[in-house]
C-alpha cells in the first residue's frame, strides 16, 4: 500500500497541509478553519442546506458507494436548530469519500477532496479561498517540474548505461574479427540475431556476406569454427 504524502503550503499566514491520498489531492479542513477559529466552524458549513446538498451531489457524482437514502435524511433535517453533523458522523453514515477524519497526533483532523475544500474556503472567506487555489497550483506546477527533471535525468542515464552496457559487449563479450566480406568467430559462440533473416548453420570454412549488425545477445556454447 503506498504511503500518503503530506505537504504544507502557506496561505496568508496559515500553514495548510495537502495530503496526496490514492492519486487525489485532499486539503486540511482544521488548517483551514483555524485562520478563522476552531473545528465548529466546518459543523457549521456541514449544518448548511446548500452545503450539504453540494457534499451529496459531489459524492453521486465521485462515490459509487455513497448512500444517498441516509443522505437524503440528512439534506431534509438541514438547517433545524437540532441538526447537527459531523464530518464523522457524514462518513460512518453515508460512505462519503470526499471527507476524510483522521485521528492522529501529528496531522490529523478533517480532510477534504480539494473540490470541497474549496468551496469550505469560499465559505470562510472569498479572499481566502483564491489564494488558497493560488498556492495550491503553484504547489502542483513545482512537483510537475520536479517530475519533468527527474524524468529527463532518468533518460539521460539510460542513455549512458546502454551505451556502457553495448560497448562492453562489443569489447569483452563479441571478440570477432570483421573483414569488408566476412564475420569470422574466434571463440565456439551460438550468436541469436535481429537483422539477417538466414538461421541455417553453414559447414565449418564457410563464408557469407555480413548485414548490418544491430542486435547480438550470447546465449550458449556450440561447436567451434561455426559461420554465420
Amino acid at each position: 500500500m503506498t504511503k500518503d504524502k503530506k505537504t504544507t503550503i502557506n496561505v496568508q499566514g496559515a500553514a495548510i497541509t495537502v495530503l496526496l491520498h490514492k492519486e487525489e489531492d485532499y486539503i486540511s479542513l482544521t488548517d483551514m478553519a483555524k485562520k478563522f477559529g476552531d473545528d465548529t466552524l466546518i459543523y457549521g458549513w456541514m449544518r448548511n442546506r446548500n452545503k450539504l446538498e453540494f457534499l451529496g451531489i459531489w459524492e453521486k457524482i465521485h462515490n459509487p458507494d455513497f448512500k444517498g437514502g441516509e443522505f437524503e435524511t440528512f439534506k431534509k433535517d438541514a438547517g433545524l436548530n437540532s441538526f447537527h453533523l459531523t464530518p464523522r458522523k457524514w462518513i460512518e453514515a453515508t460512505q462519503a469519500m470526499g471527507i476524510q477524519s483522521r485521528a492522529c497526533r501529528y496531522g490529523g483532523g478533517t480532510y477534504a477532496h480539494r473540490d470541497l475544500a474549496f468551496e469550505f474556503g469560499s465559505w470562510l472567506s472569498p479572499e481566502f479561498k483564491l489564494y488558497l487555489i493560488k498556492e495550491f497550483q503553484r504547489l502542483k506546477e513545482d512537483e510537475n517540474r520536479r517530475l519533468s527533471l527527474e524524468w529527463n535525468l532518468n533518460r539521460t542515464l539510460a542513455k549512458i548505461n546502454y551505451r556502457i552496457h553495448t560497448d562492453a559487449i562489443k569489447a569483452h563479450i563479441i571478440p570477432v574479427a570483421i573483414t569488408p566480406h566476412k564475420l569470422v568467430l574466434s571463440t565456439p559462440t551460438r550468436l541469436t540475431y535481429s537483422t539477417w533473416p538466414c538461421s541455417a548453420r553453414l559447414p565449418n570454412n564457410g563464408t557469407m556476406p555480413i548485414l548490418p549488425l544491430k542486435a547480438i545477445c550470447v546465449t550458449m556454447p556450440i561447436s567451434s569454427n561455426c559461420w554465420y
